[in-house]
This record gives structure tokens, C-alpha cells and sequence, in this order.
């Protein structure tokens, strides 16, 4: 696959599947609808303050998010999660997910805060394939 069709992959699908760890063995996931950087190096995902993602990326910021698309193509994103209330990138996730003012207020409402994967590992597949190849975006 090629890193065009891997980023199409990522926005055919919309949503991604989150997966953490807590407790220090227990993986869990949920869909969240991450936003790829400009750059292609970085995830971006809103979270709720309350939320029990936040506890597990601090302790364990090892996160990985599965995509897949309606042809069955998947990507794998293993990253580092880091938790944070910068403005500047929580208007970024504001102004291209519109489904965020259903949650928050704004992008300064205290509710409001995010998390930035930094990319490691990606590796997509086809179902035509024997085996996932890694890409390099």
C-alpha cells in the first residue's frame, strides 16, 4: 500500500479503535475519531476530562489505534500518547471535527482535552495480501 492510500484508509474510515492499557495488563479499546497531522507524524484525539483514557495513557503511554475501512483494508498506528490542553491544537481538532460540539462548549472549555500519538509504527493490509507491510508516512 502506499502512504496516499494508507491516509485515505485513515479518512474513509472515520473512526479508529483506541486501545490502552490499565492496570497493567488489561487492554482497552474504544472508537474515538482520531485527526492526522498535517505533517503525517502525529494523531490527534479528543477527550473528555473525566475520562479513563487519561489515567491509562499516563501510566502506560504505549497506544495503538486500528483502522478499517468498508473495502476491509486495516491500518495499525502504534504511537506514545501524550495528554494535553494546548489550545492551539485543540482548535485545530474544533474546526475539523464538527461532531466535538455535541461534547464541548469550545475549545477552551475545561471539559475539552486531547491527546497527541506520536506515529512509530504503521503497518496496513489488504485482504488481498498474505501479510500487513509496513509504511512509512
Amino acid at each position: 500500500m502506499t502512504k496516499e492510500e494508507v491516509i485515505d484508509l485513515m479518512k474513509d474510515a472515520g473512526f479508529g479503535f483506541l486501545a490502552t492499557i490499565e492496570g497493567g495488563n488489561q487492554p482497552r479499546v474504544r472508537p474515538m475519531m482520531p485527526l492526522l497531522s498535517d505533517d503525517g507524524k502525529k494523531l490527534l484525539l479528543a477527550l473528555l476530562s473525566r475520562s479513563r483514557t487519561i489515567s491509562q495513557v499516563e501510566s502506560n503511554p504505549q497506544v495503538e489505534i486500528c483502522f478499517v475501512d468498508r473495502k476491509m483494508w486495516y491500518c495499525r498506528v502504534a504511537g506514545k500518547g501524550t495528554i494535553s490542553d494546548n489550545l492551539e491544537k485543540k482548535e485545530i481538532l474544533w474546526n475539523n471535527i464538527p461532531m466535538l460540539k455535541q461534547y464541548f462548549g469550545s475549545p477552551d472549555d475545561p471539559n475539552f482535552k486531547f491527546m497527541e500519538v506520536d506515529i512509530q509504527e504503521l503497518e496496513a493490509m489488504t485482504p488481498h495480501q498474505k501479510e500487513p507491510e509496513k509504511i512509512n508516512l
